[in-house]
């Protein structure tokens, strides 16, 4: 590998990690959160809830960590909003439709939800909410 190419190699290799991790931390937040109240409210509530939860902090973690955007700009939190709003969708949805049409396990439909909503989180959030 030549000299130059590398330090841009190491910046989306850190990405990639840095939001695995932030992604690990949201998705505790939310899984916890819908375990929580699961007992107490519809599954779609609980998800909701769980979601928000999970999204504020990935917001903030993958602003200031991840892609390392320390100038407060309140754009960037209107797109990562715009973003999450449309991917709460997604994850709802498939969480609604793993749940009632293919298992009622509902650690599957929480992680098939997570996994689809995870990918199109970190494209958009790079090349859109965070880019240079």
């Amino acid at each position: 590998m030549e000299k130059a190419s590398f330090p841009l190699m190491n910046s989306h290799v850190r990405q990639i990690l840095r939001f695995i991790v932030v992604g690990m931390s949201a998705v505790a937040v939310d899984c916890l959160l819908y375990f929580i109240l699961i007992p107490n409210l519809d599954p779609n509530i609980a998800k909701l809830i769980s979601y928000i939860c999970g999204m504020i902090i990935a917001f903030l973690l993958n602003k200031y960590w991840t892609f390392e955007k320390k100038q407060h700009t309140i754009i960037q939190f209107y797109k990562f909003t715009l973003l999450y709003v449309s991917t709460l969708g997604v994850n709802v949805g498939v969480n609604f439709f793993i749940l009632t049409h293919i298992s009622s396990i509902t650690l599957v439909g929480f992680t098939i939800a997570t996994a689809a909503s995870t990918i199109i989180n970190f494209t958009i959030q790079k090349w859109w909410v965070f880019k240079k």
